[in-house]
């Protein structure tokens, strides 16, 4: 699988990243231990020295009450004898160098850490003498540089074994990935009923799997619809096709008076309006399907809109002995034209299908949240739920007999749904105790680009 160049690869993105942290994290641990360790040593050389500090100053002040240097130089040597790190010098008053330390500095080698300080008279000076204490700090020095190796080595040894450790655990939790890839590597177009198996996949990658195998299911269904619209299509052409053909030839045949002519070309132009009524009704589903919004401007009065497209279906109500009634009134920003059309194909389909001599009712309603419905309610034969899903599709009929195939070519309730969501709505259907509910439902417009102009057919 080819990657993209500025993607790259999630697994070594991970891997470096997680090594990188290692890396860094256990750096900074072994900072703190270097630092912590050589902030100890300083501390306890200055207690060191403090204390060294404060024994000679005692031991001085204890001395006997004859003056005897040479004592007071044994009681010195006796004093550091086994403290090699330790150096002292004392000075007279007038500067003469009174005792100094076999390891006296510059011995010992440095680093070291000096105190100077100032002894009180004593019977050996008639005033203050000065001291140099002297510690050697190189045995200290010399185990924080093997203890900053060690952990420089114990840093690096550590983000190696983990990072490799990290590509491994890395591979290892991507393999459920590598297997959905697999998975729908397997799917092709005449396998779409097939769905992607989450059973093994962690809990993380369950939505996803979730959501492409309800985008399965719509692409199922779509391509089940793509496949029958070819056979809806030539079905719902063919008809007429072959009476225009038939009518043609039957006239050709034989000579006709004009006024049997007028009576073929009139059959052949209804057959002809009506294929180009479904030819319109697929060309504004297409637009609808690209993208094509509602040019919406302000209707005051939907109930007035309605009354409207009512008396245009008044002579084919009055035939089939209906009555129509409008019940409650809404306003806002729709495109009154779409909705007329919509309003038309839900009183068309109401028509052919309500029982004779009952009412239809048209139900207008704003709901809490501003949102407009609109329904056409019709007294007749029962749906069953199962047919309910389906009346929206293209070229689809309850009735498998396709009555009323002359009038109705199976794309009005497509068009409604289509209307609908043109204006960023849905469409609702319910049918029961043979009260039958079609309408749609239409969102208020929030924002100034809700009133996209679109293309209307």
């Amino acid at each position: 699988m080819k990657q993209s160049a500025s993607g790259g690869s999630l697994g070594h993105r991970l891997s470096w990243w997680l090594a990188i942290q290692t890396f860094i994290g256990l750096g900074l641990v072994c900072l703190a231990v270097y630092f912590v360790t050589a902030m100890t040593l300083a501390q306890r050389q200055d207690e060191t020295l403090d204390q060294k500090t404060t024994m000679i100053r005692h031991l001085l002040s204890e001395a006997r009450a004859a003056p005897d240097i040479d004592a007071l130089r044994h009681q010195l040597n006796d004093f550091l004898a086994g403290h090699e790190e330790l150096a002292l010098q004392l000075r007279s008053p007038d500067g003469r160098t009174v005792y100094a330390s076999s390891t006296a500095p510059p011995s010992p080698p440095p680093p070291v850490k000096q105190r100077v300080f100032e002894v009180a008279s004593s019977m050996y000076f008639s005033r203050p003498a000065s001291a140099t204490l002297t510690l050697g700090t190189q045995e200290d020095a010399s185990l924080l540089r093997r203890l900053g190796w060690t952990l420089t080595a114990a840093a690096i040894v550590g983000s190696l074994v983990v990072s490799v450790c990290g590509f491994w655990l890395v591979r290892l939790a991507l393999v459920p990935v590598h297997q959905l890839v697999e998975q729908t590597r397997r799917l092709t177009a005449s396998q779409l009923e097939k769905r992607l198996d989450g059973s093994a996949q962690p809990q993380e990658l369950q939505p996803l799997i979730g959501q492409f195998n309800a985008l399965l299911d719509r692409l199922h269904s779509a391509y089940r619809q793509m496949e029958g619209f070819n056979a809806d299509v030539a079905h719902e052409l063919n008809t007429p096709l072959a009476t225009l053909i038939s009518a043609c030839e039957l006239s050709l045949r034989k000579s006709r008076e004009i006024g049997d002519m007028r009576d073929v070309l009139a059959s052949n132009l209804e057959e002809l309006r009506r294929m180009s009524g479904i030819v319109n009704d697929m060309l504004f589903l297409s637009q609808a399907d690209r993208g094509a919004g509602a040019r919406r401007v302000n209707v005051n009065s939907l109930a007035a809109l309605a009354g409207e497209v009512i008396e245009f279906h008044e002579a084919a109500m009055q035939e089939a002995t209906l009555t129509v009634e409008i019940l409650g009134d809404a306003a806002g920003r729709f495109d009154a034209r779409l909705l007329r059309r919509a309003l038309s194909n839900l009183l068309g389909n109401a028509t052919r299908y309500a029982r004779t001599g009952s009412a239809v009712m048209v139900r207008i309603e704003t709901r809490p949240g501003g949102e407009v419905s609109i329904a056409v309610h019709n007294t007749g034969p029962t749906i069953e739920p199962a047919n309910l899903p389906r009346l929206f599709d293209r070229f689809y009929r309850v009735d498998p007999a396709r009555a009323h195939a002359d009038l109705n070519h199976g794309l009005g309730l497509s068009i409604v749904a289509a209307i609908a969501r043109m204006h960023g709505g849905s469409v609702f259907a319910g049918s029961d105790q043979g009260i039958t509910r079609i309408g749609l439902l239409l969102p208020p417009p929030q924002h100034p680009s809700d009133d996209t102009p679109g293309r209307n057919t």
